[in-house]
């Protein structure tokens, strides 16, 4: 069977974009998050998303328009390195490499829905029926976040992270009120993680601040540390990883399996965060996931995206045995609005993993409408 490719289109998404705790704030009407739509000559079609404004996945999508047009859409795999292996010289791991996780995403989609299976078995087989996910949300004042988190909480929420906002950027004495604020509102037994942020622009917090900080989160059992040294630091990395009392994760801005290697093998990362929608889609995710169990490294994907992300991010966690948690983005309609069936925690706080073909959501086309021309 085969079914070709015959459109992919890119569908930006502005007027809900959620603040991302950046130096350069983010305003509503910005484009960082874009879905992409794959129609082929068989009926069946697929979605993905991307990290990156939808200028730039309109001009990825038009580079390689040579290479994946007429393509089998059933097979994500090989498409999606025939788009690496043929576009190095463009530029590997920037805008092109965005888009491609977008076209492998949708793809695997629809190898799903003509096969009539979840994306999870395809990977090879589900290890779970449901994950935790945990509410991901800015940090604020500790007043501020202190009734957020309840708020949170009272959903249904068992694990939080908070990240950015003031942490690290005004006194190590507003760091520890903001974090023991955080875990007086969610209680000792709730997983708290703390993201400082550190791919920020123009951060300048280093090792010593890091390993500081870390035994200050350690007091307040703090399940890991992430991104508190910017996204270079490789020396330094595998210092505080050697020294830190906490777990620290990190690599949300790396892409390219190739990327990470250099990372897992030094010992970087106690938990490795690969976005789907950045790294190269669900094939570059896997095999990442694979390098890192052979390095010891637990695989947390990055989810701070869109409903597509997080549908994606729940089938590599069915497939993944170490993959236990997915980040949730609260208060973001990208997430929340634009699905036809809301997601919902179950009792125990865990989310169950869609069963249905390809990725297993529905997408509300009247609410991409109202966002894509907002």
């Amino acid at each position: 069977m085969r079914a070709r490719i015959l459109e992919i289109r890119a569908i930006g998404l502005r007027g809900g974009t959620p603040r991302g705790g950046w130096a350069s704030e983010l305003t509503p009407d910005e484009c960082v998050q874009t879905l992409v739509s794959v129609t082929t000559d068989a009926g069946l079609a697929g979605w993905g998303s991307v990290f990156a404004n939808d200028d730039l996945v309109k001009g990825a999508l038009a580079v390689m328009e040579p290479l994946w047009r007429s393509e089998n859409a059933l097979e994500p795999e090989r498409v999606s390195e025939k788009l690496r292996q043929n576009t190095f010289w463009q530029g590997r791991g920037g805008s092109l490499t965005h888009a491609i996780s977008g076209i492998d995403i949708a793809l695997w989609d629809i190898l799903g829905k003509a096969t009539g299976q979840p994306v999870g078995r395809l990977l090879g087989g589900r290890c779970r029926e449901r994950v935790r996910p945990y509410a991901s949300l800015l940090m604020d004042q500790p007043a501020v976040l202190s009734r957020h988190l309840g708020e949170i909480a009272a959903h249904g929420f068992s694990a939080f992270k908070i990240g950015w906002g003031p942490f690290g950027r005004t006194s190590d004495a507003l760091d520890e009120e903001i974090v023991r604020a955080a875990r007086e509102a969610v209680g000792p037994r709730a997983l708290l993680m703390v993201d400082a942020g550190g791919s920020d622009a123009y951060w300048t917090r280093g090792y010593k601040w890091a390993l500081r900080t870390a035994q200050m989160l350690a007091r307040w059992d703090v399940h890991w540390f992430e991104e508190p040294l910017q996204p270079d630091a490789l020396a330094d990395y595998i210092r505080l990883r050697e020294h830190s009392p906490v777990p620290i994760a990190g690599g949300e801005v790396l892409t390219r399996r190739q990327a990470f290697l250099p990372w897992l093998e030094a010992g970087a990362f106690d938990i490795v965060q690969p976005d789907v929608t950045k790294v190269g889609g669900i094939s570059e995710s896997r095999r990442v996931a694979w390098t890192a169990e052979e390095h010891g490294v637990r695989f947390i994907p990055h989810g701070w995206n869109t409903a597509i992300g997080l549908a994606v991010d729940l089938q590599l966690a069915s497939a993944l045995p170490a993959t236990d948690l997915v980040e949730y983005l609260v208060g973001s309609p990208y997430v929340d609005d634009i699905v036809t069936v809301p997601w919902k925690l179950d009792a125990e706080g865990m989310l169950a993993i869609p069963e249905g073909p390809g990725l297993g959501v529905e997408l509300d086309m009247k609410a991409i409408e109202r966002y894509a021309h907002g």
